[in-house]
């Protein structure tokens, strides 16, 4: 893929640069230089060696989709500028903590910071990554985070059978956690047949919509589309419950009620990373989810979910192709220059 913008630095220069991604408007990006300050007390600077897309809301954001009366409850940790654009966002960062406190220098640490090469953030923003765990792979920890905030939200029992519908990130990542509670069944659910090796990867089942198992004890939706919701209400047993993690932005859902959703007496509860959980919320916080979450990625299996990797000069092109369908993926990384 050729880049129509200019390459990055192989790092920031002597005048402490660093290079990043803006979403000038809806639909078009570009690679700017931003100041890099000397890290003050109590703070990191990171060099960035891995980022990654979150094909939902990233791309939602990437086509302005994100509503007005959202736009304060939608903004990322560390994002300069305001929804419609232009706008640096993004939450999926990994890098190398090259100055700062002692007990963090040198350690490969996740943040969730927009794509950038370098930045300096306070100390309290990086986690660190467990050793065993891939770089690239590291990026995924905000997915992961999500997925555990999901099961403390659905709380499955053993023995369950579980239908995840949209095998996307967030519905791959609840499936693999879902799979490891003993005795649960879990299937995926979704209209690209080809994500079936990613779901046998993750070593639960897959069902098209038309083959998708009826009477689940619970249905987790997460194919962000008014027809995957409705079919999550078909599959559920009666008195069960919906677990709604995809967020739509300004779209629209029409949903038919008239049905036997109340014969049924059916159940659809939103669930949402920005707080922790009620079942854990008084023991846990917002940090020990993410620890929790980079610790279960030392499980290979998530490997499944990393299907593209591209250069950061090349991230406007990528985002575009991405947000068309002409690139297809779960989870687009990016590579950043190494050091020199």
């Amino acid at each position: 893929m050729t880049s129509h913008t200019a390459t990055a630095p192989e790092r920031f220069t002597d005048t402490r640069t660093a290079t990043a991604y803006w979403l000038r408007r809806p639909g078009h990006g570009e690679l700017r230089p931003e100041p890099l300050p000397p890290p003050g007390p109590g703070e990191v600077r990171v060099r960035t060696l891995h980022s990654g897309i979150s094909r939902g809301t990233e791309l939602l954001v990437h086509r302005g989709g994100v509503p007005p009366e959202q736009r304060d409850a939608m903004r990322a940790p560390h994002q300069e500028g305001d929804f419609p654009g232009p706008v640096k966002y993004g939450y999926l960062s990994v890098g190398v903590v090259e100055e700062g406190p002692a007990t963090l220098r040198g350690r490969t640490v996740f943040c969730l910071h927009p794509h950038q090469t370098a930045y300096v953030v306070p100390a309290a923003a990086v986690t660190v990554v467990p050793e065993d765990v891939p770089a690239r792979r590291a990026v995924l920890a905000g997915t992961v985070e999500t997925a555990v905030n999901a099961l403390w939200d659905l709380a499955p029992l053993v023995g369950d059978r579980v239908a995840v519908v949209g095998a996307g990130m967030v519905g791959c990542a609840v499936a693999r956690l879902l799979v490891q509670v003993p005795g649960v069944e879990v299937t995926l659910v979704d209209v690209d047949p080809g994500l079936a090796s990613a779901a046998s990867a993750l070593g639960v089942g897959f069902a098209g919509p038309d083959a998708a198992p009826r009477e689940r004890d619970a249905v987790v939706h997460t194919s962000g589309t008014g027809a995957g919701l409705g079919l999550a209400l078909e599959l559920v047993r009666p008195e069960g419950e919906v677990l709604e993690l995809s967020w739509y932005g300004d779209q629209p859902v029409q949903l038919s009620l008239g049905g036997a959703f109340h014969s049924r007496r059916l159940a659809i509860r939103a669930s949402q990373v920005g707080r922790v959980a009620p079942a854990r919320r008084d023991t846990r916080s917002s940090a020990d989810r993410l620890a929790l979450a980079l610790r279960l990625l030392a499980d290979p299996a998530y490997d499944a979910l990393l299907t593209g990797d591209s250069d950061f000069a090349d991230l406007p092109a990528v985002l575009t192709a991405l947000a068309s369908g002409e690139l297809p993926a779960l989870c687009h990384t990016i590579r950043y220059p190494e050091e020199p």
